[in-house]
């Protein structure tokens, strides 16, 4: 028998170093991969997997490659709250600073009523910003935490833009509303009145005076969605930044004074928490196109 026992030992030689190299072949990734999610959990977000599987292509690799794309969110995610902050303590720090200066002319002159008009009218001002930014958290939450009820979105638009025109009035512009008869769609309705009050104003305050804000909606042939357009005859927007009026506190130039620049950004989370998109573009004629869609 010891002629027949040479092929069994190199076969069991073999075996063993073939087993020893898989284990290597698949561990080596792994240990890679568990030190690397270490590193994200740690907040080095700059941390990649992939460029170091080399030139293999498994399921190990398409697991390095999820990984470097949720480093790389990450990453965006915590880059954009800390912007968020960073335009919140400046927002608050202006009229924080104005009420301090009130406050100290006040002491020196207690006879100045104007100054006591000055602090409750930043102190209001300082309320509505928070109201806003608790709004803007909620609509940023999971879309599964809101409260949906039946609601008829255009009898929701026939309120708000009854509103609108008393506003616009001031101005001596008109607001016009064309929709179809009724979309019932179960939504926040409360939200969704946010997102339409925010836009609408939106147009009312930008469009020239002697003008009008057209609000129309309009169903899918299958009823599937709806559509809502509000258009006004304004100035427009630099084309750079018809997406970026959506983001939080963005506002043009020589906006400073006007707004905080969130309720763009509210109507878009709101929008999105639906289902639905939204989307702006300049008119050929002039003015700006907000267009919302959101499904059934």
């Amino acid at each position: 028998g010891g002629p027949g026992l040479m092929p069994l030992l190199i076969g069991t030689v073999m075996s063993a170093l073939f087993s020893s190299f898989m284990a290597f072949y698949l561990a080596w990734p792994l240990a890679y991969l568990r030190r690397a999610m270490s590193d994200v959990a740690q907040g080095r977000f700059e941390t990649r997997v992939k460029p170091f599987m080399g030139a293999r292509r498994d399921e190990i690799v398409d697991l390095a490659e999820d990984c470097d794309r949720m480093a790389n969110q990450l990453k965006l995610l915590v880059d954009a709250q800390q912007h968020l902050l960073h335009d919140i303590s400046h927002e608050l720090r202006s009229p924080l600073t104005r009420m301090q200066a009130a406050i100290g002319l006040l002491h020196q002159n207690p006879g100045r009523a104007d100054m006591v008009e000055r602090i409750e009218r930043e102190s209001q001002r300082m309320d509505t910003l928070i109201e806003a930014l608790l709004t803007l958290a909620r609509v940023q939450g999971r879309p599964e935490s809101i409260e949906r009820e039946q609601v008829d979105i255009i009898e929701l638009l026939h309120l708000i833009v009854e509103d609108a025109q008393f506003e616009a009035g001031i101005k001596g512009c008109r607001v016009s509303l064309q929709g179809c008869p009724s979309f019932v769609s179960r939504v926040s309705g409360e939200l969704l009145y946010r997102c339409f009050e925010n836009v609408i104003r939106n147009a009312v305050r930008y469009t020239r005076a002697g003008t009008a804000v057209w609000v129309v909606a309009e169903a899918s042939p299958a009823g599937h969605c709806l559509t809502v357009r509000i258009s006004d005859e304004g100035p427009g927007v630099e084309e750079s930044r018809l997406q970026r009026i959506f983001d939080p506190f963005e506002r043009g130039t020589g906006e400073a004074g006007s707004g905080f620049g969130l309720g763009l950004a509210i109507a878009s989370r709101a929008v999105e928490m639906h289902g639905g998109s939204i989307k702006a573009s300049n008119l050929p004629g002039g003015g700006l196109s907000v267009a919302i869609t959101l499904p059934l």
